[in-house]
């Protein structure tokens, strides 16, 4: 065979290849030498898989440090990979800007070149000789901790000598098991020769056993053994020192919670638990007798706080008491509200809310409904009462008095001579005072509207403020 045949590269161009397929993409390198069809063939691509992946070198740093800061480098430890914001080292009180001193090397930048996998890996970078550290404790501590039993074990067989072992088949009775290798006694619930309760009578009309609840229930007989048995299940006992004991058991729980420097077992030492627990009611009474008679000293009234005996009077009056607790022929007392009563504010003689009219509250005194008013009398009452017929148009309105002085009364009457008008004119310029009470009722006639017309200034037209000069 030809090395022509086993090289493609040295093979000859040929020509029956088309042109599409020959030619090189335009990002190709077209300068190099070689197979023609390289950009055809399949590229050898560089091996990636996890096995060959790399990871960065931490704390790798490039050759011997500077001795002198140079621009641009960390104004901490001047480095030149990093700013100063991105140091990792101490801050310093005095950078190495400053000082010059202990100038760090500069860190190794590398390109870590990973593929999808790689990317993916969740145990990419890790160390499988820091685990071998943590096999290698966790074996030196079970040693440590085999020693320590086998010692115990050793202490105990001397202090014992032996002695349950003698004792131990005496131990395996009806009743109880016996573990010779951990040297426990344990007792059985019930042996097989216990007769169940529910086995000792069988009478319908005696006590019946609940499978699920497993307490008997339903209990018919009383005379009979099995009633007798069951007499005292589901009850819970409430009397005597079984308050105190829950009250105990709770405060050793919530002392082992808080994590206490004296723990209470009441299992493991009941003495020793009632007599901590005595400790602290007594502490605890002592801080509050102390912070009492602080505050006694401070603020004082310690004779209110003395208890005094009741005193008890005898007399002769005869009290007759209704079914609701009342003394009968008492008048009833009113109950008062929160808010504040019977005060009488701005020489008012009456409260306020005394009085209402047209869903509005006021004084009974001078009918204001002016909270913060001062009263009126009787004066307000009256001028309430013709403003409000004014309104409402009852009366005739009372024409407003015009005091003139003397002199302006003659000048007045000269002048009224002359300007006084004639005819029609003037019945116009009576007209031309206030409507009375019946044209108010009456309405407004077209003459009204006709004369208003007239007298109504337009304020759209541009000739309105005209002044002829001439």
């Amino acid at each position: 065979m030809s090395s022509s045949k086993r090289n493609p590269e040295k093979q000859a161009k040929n020509e029956y290849i088309p042109h599409f397929i020959a030619k090189k993409p335009f990002y190709l390198d077209d300068d190099t030498e070689g197979d023609y069809l390289e950009h055809q063939r399949l590229q050898n691509k560089k091996d990636l898989d996890l096995a060959s992946q790399k990871w960065y070198d931490r704390g790798k740093r490039t050759g011997p440090a500077a001795t002198k800061f140079r621009k641009g480098a960390c104004e901490n430890c001047g480095a030149m990979t990093h700013k100063a914001k991105d140091c990792l080292s101490r801050p310093r009180k005095k950078g190495a800007r400053w000082t010059g001193q202990d100038i760090q090397a500069d860190e190794v930048i590398q390109e870590v070149e990973l593929g999808w996998d790689g990317k993916r890996d969740r145990w990419n970078g890790y160390d499988s000789h820091e685990h071998k550290k943590v096999v290698e404790e966790h074996i030196r501590m079970e040693e440590l901790r085999r020693e320590a039993e086998r010692k115990s074990t050793e202490d105990a067989e001397m202090e014992d000598g032996g002695d349950e072992d003698k004792y131990a088949e005496e131990s395996e009775m009806p009743g109880q098991t016996y573990d010779a290798a951990n040297r426990i006694s344990t007792r059985n619930l019930r042996i097989r020769e216990d007769t169940a309760k529910y086995l000792l009578n069988l009478d319908l009309d005696s006590a019946k056993y609940d499978p699920k609840t497993r307490t008997m229930v339903d209990r018919g007989a009383t005379q009979d053994q099995a009633a007798a048995l069951v007499e005292e299940d589901n009850f819970m006992r409430s009397s005597g020192d079984a308050a105190e004991f829950e009250r105990l058991q709770r405060a050793a729980w919530e002392s082992r919670e808080r994590g206490n420097k004296t723990k209470m077992h009441l299992q493991a030492n009941p003495t020793e638990a009632e007599h901590i627990k005595k400790k602290e009611q007594q502490a605890s009474e002592e801080k509050r007798a102390r912070e009492r008679k602080a505050l006694l000293e401070r603020y004082g009234g310690e004779q209110h706080l003395v208890d005094k005996p009741p005193v008890l009077e005898e007399e002769e009056r005869y009290i007759e008491y209704t079914p609701s607790g009342q003394v009968k022929g008492r008048d009833k007392t009113i109950a008062k509200s929160k808010y504040a009563e019977d005060k009488l504010i701005n020489n008012h003689t009456t409260v306020w809310g005394s009085w209402w009219q047209s869903f509005k509250w006021g004084f009974a005194c001078c009918h204001s409904t002016v909270k913060n008013s001062y009263c009126t009398g009787e004066e307000g009452i009256r001028a309430a009462e013709e403003a409000n017929k004014l309104r409402l148009g009852l009366v005739e309105p009372v024409a407003p008095r015009i005091e003139q002085k003397q002199e302006e009364q003659e000048e007045g009457e000269g002048d009224s001579a002359k300007d006084e008008p004639k005819g029609k004119d003037r019945e116009d310029h009576i007209d031309k005072g206030k409507r009375k009470l019946k044209e108010m009722r009456d309405g407004v006639t077209e003459e009204d509207m006709e004369q208003y017309r007239k007298q109504q200034k337009l304020y759209n037209d541009p000739m309105a403020n005209l002044i002829d000069a001439v």
